[in-house]
């Protein structure tokens, strides 16, 4: 063979081999449990709480891809025990981690929560559309609560970024029955006391009825995760997306992770102590835990188990997440396309009527003269008063600004074969159909509540249906907003893998 032909082979192969995209991971666990007593989010009356059933954390993820000593990209993946995330929390975590390691490019850190109803109250601002009254004395204040999470969540990331190391990647879809839809479809409408609705969907209705009809939409039973190890083939991470907010046990007084406690709980008895598990949910904005139907079968069945309803989700799940590993454990990749883009959409608000200002307007007004009759009430009718109170506003903001547009930060990040897009809104389950249906990528994970507004999306089946979740005072962004942003995620995900089509 020529030997100049041969030099240049072995300078091709040198040349490559630098320039493999090499992954680099670390890990870390935030303890986010609040000291007690502590205001809890989620409902509209005020609940304090003063035990602690499970500890609450962030789980951080970091990634990095490496050409030789060159960063290609990174993505720094955070998941909170949380109801939702302010935007302002967001910033201060970028801002703090920006101080501590300048390298870092912070606007590539997503932070997401499970949406569970048993973690602190994080906003309460008196400009907030959804605030309580909280004493002054004897209880965490939510300046100090967020402080601490902060803090707790910029260590967790530093000590995750200074930890990577060369590690492997991969991929499995499973499944578990966990979401159910949780809007109950009449034949007539049902209007409920406190919404400007004539519709005939309700959230949570009765289906044992003569005039149910059926469940508004679909329910996705998928289970995407993915499997990190490190250089020596040690298991120490992993993500599981399920489409199902974390709401099983959403009206106690007390601190709990719902079900994902048990989720890792069990998954680090069977993978190691020190495994780092990121809960996601899925476009899950119509959806809950709890069955709407053949109530006392699935009982029966948790009974006979000797389990609870939080063990019984977990058992699912984690049957699903083992039956996956153990699937696609031996194909593993530690050389993987790392590509992260953010954008930031303009999405057109939902539009205030003038039918919907003045009942909103009303309903403000009456929870107002509530308060000022009976200042014990402030409790009850606080939450109420300020929901109504943000649609008010709008619609006066509508009279300078007939096309208000909101800003919405996404991530689209690809790992290889897959893809993880985010949005902060409570997305109707349907709309993340219609993502993975147009993606390109092998597997694509959507997952709703990024940190942001973190409002309902509905669809414009559900509009129509009205009811909790698809009235006004729910929604900040509608139909047409939902769809731009479903258009302009899968645009983004499809150029990441424009050359494999």
């Amino acid at each position: 063979m020529n030997r100049q032909f041969v030099l240049f082979l072995a300078m091709l192969f040198f040349t490559a081999d630098i320039y493999a995209e090499e992954l680099h991971i670390g890990t870390a666990t935030a303890d986010i449990t609040p000291k007690l007593p502590v205001a809890l989010m989620g409902q509209f009356n005020l609940r304090i709480a003063d035990t602690v059933e499970t500890p609450l954390t962030a789980n951080v993820i970091a990634l990095e891809s490496r050409a030789g000593n060159q960063t290609l990209d990174m993505a720094i993946m955070v998941a909170c025990d949380v109801v939702g995330i302010p935007e302002k929390l967001l910033r201060n975590v970028r801002d703090e981690v920006h101080k501590k390691i300048p390298e870092i490019h912070v606007e590539k850190i997503f932070m997401t929560a499970i949406h569970t109803h048993t973690a602190p109250v994080l906003d309460n601002d008196p400009t907030s559309s959804f605030r309580y009254q909280i004493p002054k004395k004897g209880v965490l204040q939510v300046e100090e609560y967020d402080l601490f999470f902060v803090q707790q969540i910029t260590e967790a990331i530093v000590k995750a970024w200074k930890n990577r190391h060369p590690g492997s990647v991969t991929w499995g879809l499973g499944h578990a029955a966990i979401a159910y839809n949780r809007r109950v479809v009449y034949s007539k409408a049902v209007p409920t006391p406190g919404y400007f609705s004539n519709g005939s969907a309700q959230m949570y209705g009765n289906t044992n009825l003569p005039d149910f009809i059926n469940l508004e939409g679909m329910e996705d039973h998928d289970v995407n995760t993915l499997f990190f190890w490190d250089n020596s083939g040690k298991l120490i991470a992993m993500t599981i997306e399920v489409p199902c907010p974390a709401q099983e046990v959403e009206s106690r007084s007390a601190i709990n992770a719902d079900y994902w406690y048990p989720v890792r709980e069990k998954l680090k008895q069977r993978y190691g102590s020190d495994l780092c598990v990121l809960g996601w949910i899925g476009a899950a904005g119509d959806q809950s835990p709890r069955p709407m139907y053949r109530k006392a079968a699935e009982e029966r069945m948790i009974k006979l188990r000797n389990l609870n309803r939080l063990e019984e989700i977990g058992r699912r799940i984690v049957l699903a997440v083992e039956e996956s590993y153990e699937t696609v454990k031996n194909d593993r990749h530690d050389n993987v396309q790392l590509t992260h883009r953010v954008e930031t959409l303009a999405l057109p608000m939902r539009l205030v009527t003038e039918q919907e200002y003045e009942f909103c307007k009303s309903e403000r007004d009456k929870a107002s003269a509530e308060m000022a009759a009976d200042s014990s009430k402030a409790n009850d009718v606080l939450a109420r008063m300020t929901w109504n109170r943000g649609v008010v506003n709008r619609f006066e903001k509508q009279k300078t600004d007939p096309s208000p547009k909101m800003d919405a930060e996404i991530h689209i990040l690809r790992i290889g074969d897959v893809v993880i897009c985010t949005n902060q809104f409570e997305l109707f389950t349907d709309y993340g159909i219609r993502i993975q249906a147009r993606s390109n990528a092998l597997q694509t994970f959507v997952i709703q509540l990024a940190a942001g507004t973190g409002s309902y999306l509905p669809t414009e089946k559900a509009l129509k249906g009205g009811g909790y979740s698809a009235v006004i005072q729910s929604d900040v962004v509608g139909p047409e907003g939902g769809q731009i942003l479903v258009d302009s995620t899968v645009k983004l995900i499809n150029e990441m893998f424009v050359s494999e089509k």
